[in-house]
């Protein structure tokens, strides 16, 4: 019985030896990894920036005439041309003003034709001495006071034409009509200048963006020291987000610049231009930009995945030249699409592992595993190339 137990025991021990001592050989073994070997490169300098969708033109539509309106002539919320009738305001009392005017006019013509006969009748007589000069320049003067009361009159005719013309309101541009501010039985006054509705032009579209003054001078001075490559007068394209996260596929410019700062907030105002046909776009509505102002040369970039981001900065494995993964602190710039831009840590030559950093501890042993494609990296493409 004792020669069985210790039979036992020693098989125990030979299988928990056999046990320890593949657990140390498997993790003795190197880790497969993919790396990628650090390199200067250029990329776009992309500024993100929230903004607001502006309309690139507004009009409120006023009263001019005081009167009761008649009929809505548009649908609210649609499309409208410039021109196109909007409102119409009951004409009844501006067309009685406008007969009345007329016949003053008529009256004025008929005393005007009277004065300048009497003139011509006169004119023959005083040359013979019938009548005293001063009879027939007091005919002419009447004749002046009456042609000179028909023109009076005939601008009158006109200014009761405009007003009744007002009595239609139409579009002052063309764009998008939001709601109408009054119904159909409203009283609206020219005085007030009543407010009938609104038209914004939304196709194309503004968004405007509000900058940081040290930002700006930053940008400047990069481009003074040539490290942006960004000319004054360059095209900057932007492309936009919306609140959910999808991406606008339209580009747009930057069409204004401000050469002030704003004492209050102290940021430079900005403004790009979208193309906007089928309405995407909607005036007051936030997104989000992302600036493509020229291109960072000579800088470090490796992707995202590479990074763990701490509250200092970051820290990523490298391949250090004994062939174990080695910890390095790294400062961080600007996340440029998918890459992260490395201002210090990392030097041109450096390998940087970017794959399996869960398996890994600083130390532990690797193995470089990257494919062979067979195919050139693109040019440009990367801050940094696969082994």
């Amino acid at each position: 019985m004792k020669y069985i137990r210790q039979l036992l025991a020693g098989a125990l021990v030979f299988v928990l030896g056999a046990c320890s001592a593949s657990q140390t050989a498997q993790q003795d073994q190197p880790v497969p990894v993919r790396t990628i070997t650090v390199s200067e490169t250029d990329l776009d300098n992309v500024i993100e920036l929230p903004g607001r969708v502006e309309p690139v033109r507004v009009a409120e539509v006023r009263a001019r005439v005081t009167g009761i309106v008649q009929k809505r002539l548009y649908e609210e919320g649609t499309d409208v041309r410039q021109g196109q009738p909007l409102f119409r305001i009951d004409p009844a009392e501006l067309r009685a003003s406008y007969a009345q005017t007329q016949a003053s006019l008529d009256r004025a013509r008929a005393t005007a034709a009277n004065a300048n006969a009497v003139v011509e009748r006169y004119r023959p007589l005083v040359a013979e001495n019938a009548i005293s000069g001063q009879e027939f320049d007091a005919a002419q003067a009447a004749a002046r006071e009456a042609n000179a009361n028909v023109a009076q009159m005939r601008a009158q005719l006109r200014s009761a034409s405009l007003q009744l013309g007002y009595t239609t309101v139409r579009a002052p541009i063309s764009g998008r009509a939001g709601r109408a501010a009054v119904t159909e039985g409203a009283l609206i006054t020219q005085s007030e200048a009543t407010l009938m509705t609104r038209i914004e032009q939304i196709s194309p579209i503004y968004v405007s963006f509000s900058q940081s003054a040290t930002e700006v001078l930053q940008i400047r001075r990069a481009m003074a020291s040539g490290a942006l490559d960004l000319q004054d007068g360059d095209a900057v394209e932007v492309r936009l987000s919306f609140a959910d996260g999808t991406d606008y596929s339209p580009p747009g410019l930057i069409q204004f610049f401000d050469f002030s700062v704003d004492e209050a907030t102290g940021t430079v105002q900005l403004r790009a231009e979208f193309p906007n046909p089928d309405g995407l776009l909607l005036s007051g509505e936030f997104v989000k930009a992302r600036i493509y102002a020229g291109k960072v040369t000579n800088v470090v970039a490796i992707p995202q995945r590479a990074i763990t981001v701490t509250q200092s900065g970051g820290t990523v494995l490298i391949v250090d030249k004994s062939g174990k993964a080695a910890l390095r602190k790294v400062k961080l710039g600007q996340l440029v699409n998918d890459k992260w831009v490395i201002k210090s840590g990392l030097a041109p030559g450096d390998r940087v592992i970017v794959s399996n950093l869960q398996k890994l501890q600083p130390g532990a042993a690797v193995r470089i595993a990257n494919s062979s494609t067979g195919r050139k990296p693109a040019k440009g493409a990367a801050g940094a190339k696969a082994d």
